[in-house]
């Protein structure tokens, strides 16, 4: 399974059509490896994605893993227009301490209208998990095949 996007070209699209990805310029989220079937997007956390006790959230994780599944699938068949998450199942492992954490994505499978990936959510300094999640994402390949919409012009 070979992608057809690049970091660069994601860390791009993503700047462009989420903004909110930037905290004083700074990116929230941020594309560091593609390759064959995987993804690994960096998350780095600010106060404004603490709980009490000093812990990234859960709504914060859950986004994690949210935008590495989305990332992992847009890797590897371009911006699709109306991909969108279907389902996805989270398990909370560890504590996540407020440090920056990763989303390791991995494609399961890419169907006509179902592609369902994995990701590991890790510390970048122990390697620890985090959580473990498992996303489905609807992006109906024909309808976009058609619209034209195959091209990883970003």
């Amino acid at each position: 399974m070979k992608p057809i996007l690049t970091a660069e070209m994601i860390n791009s699209f993503l700047s462009r059509e989420f903004p909110q990805i930037r905290t004083d310029e700074i990116p929230t989220f941020e594309v560091m490896n593609v390759s064959p079937g995987t993804t690994t997007v960096r998350f780095m956390p600010d106060k404004s994605h603490l709980r009490p006790g000093g812990t990234i959230n859960g709504p914060a994780v859950f986004a994690v893993a949210d935008v590495t599944a989305y990332v992992t699938l847009l890797a590897h068949i371009g911006p699709v227009v109306g991909a969108v998450t279907a389902n996805l199942n989270i398990n909370f492992l560890h504590r996540p301490e407020p440090v920056p954490i990763e989303g390791i994505g991995k494609i399961l499978k890419i169907g006509k209208q179902l592609s369902v990936i994995d990701v590991l959510i890790e510390r970048t300094d122990t390697r620890q998990i985090i959580a473990s999640a498992t996303a489905t994402f609807s992006a109906p390949l024909e309808t976009n095949e058609k619209a034209g919409n195959t091209a990883p012009a970003l």
